[in-house]
């Protein structure tokens, strides 16, 4: 079976995200230096089956694109031609590093643990995932 896998991309740093083999769940897998992206792909997708990636798309309050996007497009395009066979889509990813920070505090950790950026990125990833998922359910 196949997985959905998810980007919340940064200009240093990108969360990965990824479902389980049955696509219900959503759970953080790594974070990986921003120049580093394209080789890990290349190695996640030579070991595991997946069919569709989902990037983070930042949008404004008004639903505008947010100024990140310029930074975004062209990772996206590169995708894209680098995996035409595998579809790719974008979820709007307004809130997640506030609502991944706000989990980090109610599920209990220390402070030293919640200034770590890598987690922070992953916990954002997977709820770009989960929300995926969520508009999916509802849009069948």
């Amino acid at each position: 079976m196949d997985r959905i896998l998810a980007i919340d991309y940064g200009t240093k740093r990108i969360g990965i995200a990824v479902t389980d083999p049955m696509k219900i769940i959503a759970s953080g897998l790594k974070t990986v230096p921003s120049h580093q992206i394209f080789d890990f792909l290349k190695s996640y997708f030579s070991e595991e089956n997946v069919s569709e990636i989902v990037v983070g798309y930042p949008k404004k309050m008004n639903n505008q694109p947010s100024e990140s996007v310029k930074y975004i497009r062209p990772f996206v395009e590169k995708l894209v031609q680098l995996y035409p066979e595998k579809k790719i889509s974008l979820m709007d990813e307004r809130f997640t590093s506030k609502i991944a920070f706000r989990s980090m505090i109610d599920g209990g950790l220390k402070k030293k643990q919640r200034q770590n950026k890598e987690l922070v990125d992953q916990i954002s990833a997977a709820l770009i995932l989960q929300g995926y998922l969520e508009y999916r359910k509802v849009s069948k």
